[in-house]
């Protein structure tokens, strides 16, 4: 397994610089920009504005428009011909979970209905823990077994686990978070597992929607070659309007899910169900074929352990998907601080996992969407500066038509893919610049996770979800608002 480690950041942002520089230089080539005298209108009779109906050349449009068309096209198919040769591989020394693979393994013989096992990693989490319980309870489909793995918890965590009739896990001597909480639960579980006796991970801050189990259940007994569910995750209320911003987010990425039939990106670690066959496999290539210590199932040095389990699962040719039927609640971070150091970690442990695998057919996308957000970080904050500078170089504003009008398609593509979130998440993306303010402080996010995998900085874990927790019960964070779904 090659590891590009502090390569990785070099390599997105030396590729991400040279795309920025080349289509400055065809910008330049392709486009003489000449200075034009505004015109002056009259709105209702009474309002003079300025305004410039000065546009770009119809070809530049027109080329621009299929340059992107072409880099979307071409990463859709690679990405699907990767998929693909999984799908057809029937090598099983290197793609021991592709779908021929494991279909020639179970044909003519029944393995018994689909049982669901979950387990429940949990720090110190007496609190959200009761509202997670009494949603798998309220399940059309009850699960087999519920075991809360109760790691180093303090608090009264387990008591509240037994009380509430479920099993409890207390683990031993772990030094190594969540992943290692989770590998000494599985080396008790996972032997007794048959092939359809499933293992469901979800956090203890999760609430799951009506049906989720069932529909989970539905598709592993339809397809014996799938590997892995995973659920799609929308923000809980409250948090005004930071708390917002997170639940457009999730809607979109829900909705972006939806659009591409449940072909996944990152199997959530708020909920996800495995075939013990998967998790298995991927203790046996660990060492070899996999980051990680050998007869574990997840890499303890990994910060995102669902990001790096999802690659794992697609590196060994493993099927997955994530339905629209399979839906959960999870936690929201109330306040910038907190916010930054989730989505740091959830940056960092990205590029930590793609430097780990380095560039393959399966993590093609991934490096791609590193290094779209890569460019989208020079693209808006090139946006923002434009505007500044404009503000302060002219004494009247100057309105320009023809970008007014791209302006109104991006506002109207932002209302629809929120539409779901209700009134206040479409009023919240009808205004733009709020989000685009938002979107900009993911990108700083994105600029100091690089920066620091580059510098070889010592990544930091937190669990920020049981702070936030906290300042809640303190009245700190702030104010809740009503949301209708």
């Amino acid at each position: 397994m090659k590891r590009l480690h502090r390569m990785t950041g070099v390599l997105i942002i030396s590729t991400t610089a040279a795309m920025a520089l080349f289509l400055w230089f065809v910008l330049a080539e392709a486009q003489a920009w000449t200075a034009s005298e505004p015109r002056e209108a009259l709105i209702g009779g009474g309002l003079s504005v300025l305004y410039d109906p000065q546009a770009p050349q119809l070809g530049f449009v027109l080329a621009a428009v299929v340059l992107v068309l072409l880099v979307t096209a071409g990463v859709a198919l690679f990405d699907l011909r990767a998929t693909n040769r999984s799908r057809r591989s029937s090598d099983e020394s290197a793609t021991p979970l592709a779908p021929r693979v494991v279909m020639a393994e179970t044909r003519g013989v029944f393995h018994g209905p689909v049982t669901v096992t979950v387990l429940i990693p949990a720090h110190n989490e007496e609190t959200p823990l009761p509202k997670t319980l009494s949603s798998l309870a309220s399940q059309s489909y009850l699960p087999e077994r519920v075991i809360v793995v109760a790691d180093n918890c303090t608090d009264g965590t387990a008591d509240l686990a037994r009380s509430a009739g479920v099993e409890v896990l207390e683990t031993v001597g772990n030094t190594e978070k969540k992943a290692g909480a989770l590998n000494q639960a599985l080396k008790e579980v996972l032997p007794a597992q048959g092939p359809n006796d499933v293992v469901m991970v979800m956090d203890a801050d999760t609430r799951l929607d009506d049906g989720f189990l069932e529909a989970a259940v539905h598709k592993f007994t339809q397809d014996r070659a799938l590997m892995a569910v995973g659920g799609l995750f929308y923000g809980e209320e409250g948090h005004g309007l930071l708390g917002q911003f997170q639940r457009n987010e999730y809607t979109r990425y829900g909705r972006q899910i939806q659009r591409r039939r449940g072909r996944v990106f990152v199997l959530t670690g708020t909920a996800s169900l495995f075939r013990p066959k998967a998790l298995r496999t991927i203790a046996e290539q660990r060492g070899e074929k996999l980051p990680g210590r050998h007869g574990d199932v997840y890499d303890t040095a990994a910060l995102t352990e669902d990001n790096e389990l999802t690659i794992a699962i697609k590196s060994l040719g493993g099927l997955m998907i994530s339905p629209a039927e399979c839906s959960v609640v999870t936690e929201l971070m109330p306040n910038l601080r907190l916010l930054w150091r989730q989505r740091l970690r959830w940056q960092r442990g990205a590029l930590e996992n793609l430097g780990a695998y380095g560039v393959t057919r399966q993590t093609f996308r991934y490096w791609a969407q590193q290094l779209g957000i890569g460019y989208s970080v020079i693209a808006l904050g090139t946006f923002f500066l434009l505007i500044i500078i404009t503000a302060l170089s002219i004494d009247r504003w100057i309105w320009f038509p023809f970008w007014l009008g791209i302006g109104l398609l991006f506002v109207v593509e932002r209302v629809v893919s929120v539409w779901r979130g209700g009134w206040r998440a479409r009023v919240l993306a009808a205004t733009l610049f709020p989000e685009l303010l938002y979107d900009m402080f993911l990108n700083l996010v994105y600029i100091k996770g690089v920066i620091d995998i580059t510098l070889g900085r010592k990544a930091a874990w937190g669990n920020t979800t049981t702070e936030a927790r906290n300042l809640s019960r303190r009245g700190t964070d702030e104010p809740a608002v009503s949301h209708n779904a």
